[in-house]
Parts: structure tokens; sequence; C-alpha cells
């Protein structure tokens, strides 16, 4: 399935990112965090611009399995 690899280095680091990140919109391209923002709609628009719309991950970082978004598809456009 398109973004399992994302979803799965988010999920494995899970508790090490929200000690980090708590609370922020994380971007993660294959194995690897490259942005962080304070908002989905910042971080679509933003990582769009430098990768293909699918090739990416736009994950809420937050404690518990209730925030993953991964099955939503988000569209701002």
């Amino acid at each position: 399935m398109l973004l399992d690899t994302e979803f799965d280095y988010y999920r494995t680091h899970q508790d090490e990112l929200v000690s980090r990140y708590n609370g922020k919109v994380l971007a993660i391209v294959e194995e690897d965090v490259v942005a962080v923002f304070e908002t989905e709609k910042d971080a679509y628009f933003t990582m769009k611009e430098k990768y293909p719309v699918g090739t990416f991950l736009i994950q809420l970082c937050s404690p518990g399995e209730e925030a993953y978004t991964y099955s939503s598809r988000v569209r701002f456009d």
C-alpha cells in the first residue's frame, strides 16, 4: 500500500517522535522526518512543492493510535 514505509516508521518511532514533536504535524518521506509544521494545511502546501503528492506522509504527532491519520486522504486544492 502507498506510504506503508512512512507510516510504519511513524508507528515504530512514535514515542520518540512525540517526545520531540508532540502536537506538531510531521512530514515523513521514507524513514525520515523531513519537516515539521503547525498545521496539516501548511504541511500539504509546502510538501507538494518539494515532493510529488503521494510520496510523503503528513502525520499529526501525538500519543496513541487515535492520532493516526494514515487512512485519511485530505485535499486542500
